[in-house]
């Protein structure tokens, strides 16, 4: 539930960084279970010393790694980050911090993964839920996250515009005097902007329309960000029309989509 809560912890990454970038770079979360305990099980650069291929790919095997990282790879990650310039006695006292984070992080990642387990499974089983998660590439934690900004009191937004607005991902324009400027609202809903525009990043690999839209963006010379609003926005339309209707997403009905594949001649 990466887009619910914290998606790193700061704290641990920090004090890795400071004395072991190689632990921190290994897999790919930091406070992920597998990433927390190989922090646990070697928390300085000197237990580490000797770890090789097979040693890894016990302690992989131990802890059911799913990664997609075979241990060679993970190995080489360890290998490329910063050497450690800190003394002994300072390596201790950080190996100590960074195995009591560990040890403190662990139980409350385990409790976030099932409070996900139960997230993914009430959006599954919601009528609104499941028109959310016929988006490309919606996910359930994501559906969950938009539906819990969203609500069920359809009268809360009269337009898409008024939900772009409350998105942070409708264009607003600042003059004063004969300086005018266009940027993207700050004072919004961030947690409903964050879900939204993960959607619409996600999408984009996974719809035509999407990407079409996303290159379209980058090529009048937006940066990735600004890009990816713009995509949040022309979802915008859509999510708000199928919550209106209480219909799932159908790409038959989809204007744009259907435009662009009259276009492309499909």
């Amino acid at each position: 539930m990466r887009i619910l809560l914290v998606e790193d912890d700061p704290q641990l990454r920090s004090l890795l960084q400071a004395f072991w970038p190689g632990a921190a770079a290994v897999f790919a979360d930091v406070d992920s279970p597998i990433a927390l305990a190989f922090i646990e099980r070697y928390p300085t650069p000197e237990s580490a010393a000797r770890l090789g291929p097979k040693r890894m790919t016990a302690f992989c095997a131990q802890h059911a790694y799913c990664g997609r990282r075979s241990p060679e790879e993970l190995l080489a990650r360890l290998h490329a980050a910063p050497a450690p310039v800190n003394g002994e006695l300072e390596m201790d006292a950080k190996g100590e911090l960074v195995r009591c984070l560990a040890r403190t992080l662990a139980p409350l990642v385990e409790q976030i993964r099932l409070l996900s387990s139960r997230i993914e499974h009430h959006v599954a089983s919601s009528e609104d839920g499941r028109i959310l998660m016929s988006f490309p590439r919606a996910g359930r934690i994501c559906a969950a996250q938009i539906l819990a900004e969203l609500g069920s009191v359809r009268e809360r937004f009269d337009s898409d515009a008024q939900l772009a607005a409350e998105a942070g991902v409708a264009p607003v324009t600042y003059a004063s005097g004969k300086h005018k400027a266009v940027t993207f609202r700050w004072a919004c809903n961030h947690r409903l902007r964050r879900a939204l525009t993960t959607l619409a990043d996600n999408s984009r690999h996974a719809s035509a329309w999407a990407a079409d839209v996303y290159a379209n963006a980058r090529g009048r010379g937006c940066d990735h960000p600004h890009a990816i609003r713009i995509l949040s926005r022309a979802w915008l339309r859509v999510i708000w029309r199928a919550w209106i209707d209480r219909k799932p997403y159908d790409p038959a009905v989809h204007g744009g989509l259907q435009t662009m594949l009259k276009m492309a001649g499909g």
